[in-house]
């Protein structure tokens, strides 16, 4: 039985150049997504600043270009659920509500643009969505229109209130719906959660050609417990998608939360120096009018976000377990990350482990050199043979990018 992953990672490694190439998504899409932090909220008089509604989008949108996120890569400003009115038009199709998004949605996506960034939507593949509005069954190439018009740049279909089986086609007729209207709509499906949530073989050749990106795994919640749980859904699994994973197609393990409620300052750390390594989509959910400094300051790590924006596109894996220290890698365009996750609640734990356990190419380079994404700290010249240490706090990660270095002048040489 073990002969089956080594197989799919042969056949999709086939067909990784079959994917969807719409000209979108050449690197994990970064921005900002409402449903984490402010669910399904309508109730704009009790709650006028946290309700789904234009307001709130407008805020973030200003948010994410006046407080430095769009110069740093986040440029979506996403809609999810409870947007539209509860039932269609005469004519069949959705609209906004007017109480809650007043100008329209095409106004909202100017004023979108007008700050140089873009905007998503949500809608479902259903007869509802998830919270019960109205899904596109039986509309989708009406609604992949309606989105056009209003100038909407992300499209994410979830896949409640509908038959999963018939998954594998209806997701492949939106994206064709959504390619007709001659508009970059970047597609995010959510098709592979729901097959696996009910047992169905998922093709990930055919999820590659149809999605930007994709969910395999269940919602993030606001809980430490829930990024871990998806950390390790991802590291199990990747064998499956991993090899499609590239430029324009993505997997992605939910938003990230940081900011919220639950995570410490270091398990904040943790979550985005994973999703980097997972070449994950970085799609914030939080109140950015909010955010305390030191969260801030995670979400705007230049150095973390070059690993996750990486050009290669090549998702990172879990390599090697040492107790209770989980130690990642991905390849990037010229160097290589390293991440060193202490899985431990009680005490940091140091490892002292080889370059080559690393999954570095010592058989390559002539030696390395590293530095700490986060702290700065430099590491310089290492030999091939020789080791590396890393102290990783509870919860916590370091994440190092190695480089190729060539051996100092005025050094020896034994063989």
């Amino acid at each position: 039985m073990m002969l089956l992953p080594l197989l799919l990672v042969s056949f999709y490694s086939a067909v990784l150049v079959n994917g969807l190439q719409n000209g979108l998504a050449r690197t994990p899409p970064m921005g900002w997504l409402s449903w984490q932090r402010f669910r399904c909220q309508t109730d704009c008089e009790n709650y006028p600043d946290t309700c789904i509604s234009e307001k709130l989008y407008m805020s973030m949108a200003d948010r994410l270009v006046e407080d430095g996120y769009k110069d740093v890569g986040y440029e979506y400003v996403n809609i999810d659920d409870c947007w539209s009115n509860m039932t269609r038009d005469a004519d069949g199709n959705l609209n906004p509500n007017a109480k809650r998004f007043p100008s329209g949605m095409k106004a909202l996506a100017d004023y979108v643009h007008s700050k140089g960034l873009k905007l998503g939507i949500y809608g479902d593949y259903g007869t509802k969505t998830c919270a019960g509005y109205p899904g596109s069954l039986n509309y989708m190439e009406k609604d992949a229109n309606r989105f056009a018009e209003w100038g909407i740049d992300m499209f994410k279909m979830d896949g409640c209130n509908s038959d999963a089986a018939t998954m594998k086609t209806g997701y492949p007729l939106m994206r064709k719906y959504l390619e007709a209207t001659n508009r970059s709509i970047l597609f995010s499906c959510s098709w592979p959660d729901y097959e696996r949530a009910q047992g169905i073989w998922i093709d990930y050749r055919s999820v590659a050609e149809n999605c930007n990106i994709w969910r395999n795994f269940v919602d993030i919640q606001d809980s430490w417990d829930s990024v871990t749980d998806i950390i390790d859904y991802q590291a199990i699994n990747e064998v499956f998608w991993g090899p499609v994973v590239g430029p324009g197609n993505f997997s992605d393990p939910d938003m990230l939360i940081i900011g919220d409620y639950s995570l410490s300052e270091t398990q904040a750390k943790s979550q985005m120096a994973l999703w980097a390594m997972m070449a994950a989509p970085l799609l914030m959910s939080n109140d950015l009018r909010t955010i305390t400094p030191e969260f801030r300051k995670i979400l705007l790590n230049k150095e973390v976000i070059a690993v996750s924006q990486d050009p290669l596109g090549i998702m990172g894996k879990r390599v090697l377990k040492i107790s209770k220290v989980e130690i990642w890698m991905r390849q990037l365009n010229g160097s290589w990350a390293v991440c060193f996750f202490n899985r431990g609640t009680g005490i940091p734990l140091t490892v002292n482990v080889s370059l080559r356990e690393l999954k570095l190419p010592v058989d390559k380079q002539e030696g390395f050199d590293a530095v700490n994404l986060y702290t700065g700290e430099y590491v310089g010249y290492m030999a091939p043979s020789a080791k590396f240490n890393a102290t990783v706090d509870p919860n916590g990660v370091e994440l190092w990018r190695f480089g190729p270095a060539e051996l100092p002048l005025g050094r020896l040489r034994f063989n």
